[in-house]
């Protein structure tokens, strides 16, 4: 057991390294197409990927076994893509009016969700869990702050837009659906619980694409890049690395490690978009990174998969 989780704290960072990029990518993309275009197009790519893979363990599939793509896996998929869908839009349309840096350390608030809402799922929040929530707050009000146009109108939300309400809004959905892959991950296999996800966020985005926004295909080819990369690291990769790695770590210790990604967002925003932060907003950064790890100084639970060995209630 120790092996594995220390091969699926391995992945979780690799995962947090990917997502952190993937902010430039998303906030480089807006330049040239609309939110859910690219949200449809890189989860179709994320989902093209693995459909080979998942071709061949069907033909390989004993008919002794039942199959990778059961009724409850497709089920568990669409229901955790649904969910998806909602935060990956939610987050696209928030970053249009926030910077890259901004919006990942926002999303990572989703490490302080994620054990509120494991109760429902037998977890328990501890003494940490609440220290880390105050810390989170505390950094929210200095980002805030620090980003501010306006010193004159420098007040507890005075430097929030729009954008960073939406991604707040994202980092829920995101806890659920960490929540969520934690309690169908052990249960199932995780290339097609990844692809059935996959199709489903594909599908809604291209429908609301279509729908609302003039989509080109001159804007697509002009936001290949970023594509290219979130359809195959951020979606194809990372997730599917998620959920294998979730079958042997907690969601709330598997949250603290992917909520790095924030670390890797402002990093890379800086690096390759050269957005700067204020002091404030560093110190912020850094009061709502501190408050993330004091969330997970005390875990408590175990896995879902070592309560499936012990005969108890997920």
């Amino acid at each position: 057991m120790r092996r594995a989780a220390l091969r699926a704290d391995i992945m979780l960072l690799l995962v947090a390294a990917l997502w952190g990029a993937g902010f430039v990518a998303q906030k480089h993309a807006m330049a040239s197409m609309g939110p859910f275009a690219f949200n449809g197009v890189r989860y179709a790519i994320g989902a093209l990927l693995l459909t080979p893979l998942l071709a061949f363990m069907l033909g390989r599939r004993d008919g002794a076994k039942p199959s990778p793509l059961s009724a409850r896996t497709t089920v568990s998929g669409v229901l955790l893509g649904v969910v998806m869908f909602a935060a990956a839009g939610l987050q696209q349309v928030g970053i249009v009016s926030t910077t890259a840096s901004r919006s990942a350390f926002l999303t990572g608030l989703y490490v302080l969700i994620v054990p509120a809402i494991g109760v429902l799922f037998h977890q328990k929040i501890t003494a940490g869990h609440i220290a880390g929530g105050v810390l989170a707050v505390i950094g929210l009000t200095m980002l805030g702050i620090g980003g501010a146009e306006n010193p004159a109108v420098r007040n507890l939300l005075g430097g929030f837009t729009l954008g960073d309400w939406l991604v707040l809004g994202c980092a829920v959905l995101w806890a659920l659906h960490v929540v969520l892959t934690g309690h169908f991950a052990p249960k199932a296999d995780p290339f097609a619980l990844a692809w059935s996800q996959f199709v489903t966020v594909a599908v809604l985005s291209v429908v609301v694409a279509i729908a609302t926004e003039p989509t080109t295909l001159g804007g697509l080819a002009g936001g290949w890049m970023p594509l290219v990369y979130s359809g195959v690291f951020v979606i194809a990769i990372a997730f599917t690395l998620q959920i294998i790695a979730q079958k042997d770590a907690p969601p709330s210790h598997a949250a603290v490690l992917m909520s790095l990604e924030a670390v890797f967002g402002a990093l890379f925003g800086v690096l390759l978009l050269r957005e700067s932060l204020s002091a404030w907003e560093i110190a912020g950064c850094v009061v709502m990174l501190a408050g993330m790890l004091v969330s997970q100084l005390h875990r408590g639970e175990r896995t879902t998969l070592e309560r499936i060995e012990q005969q108890e209630p997920v």
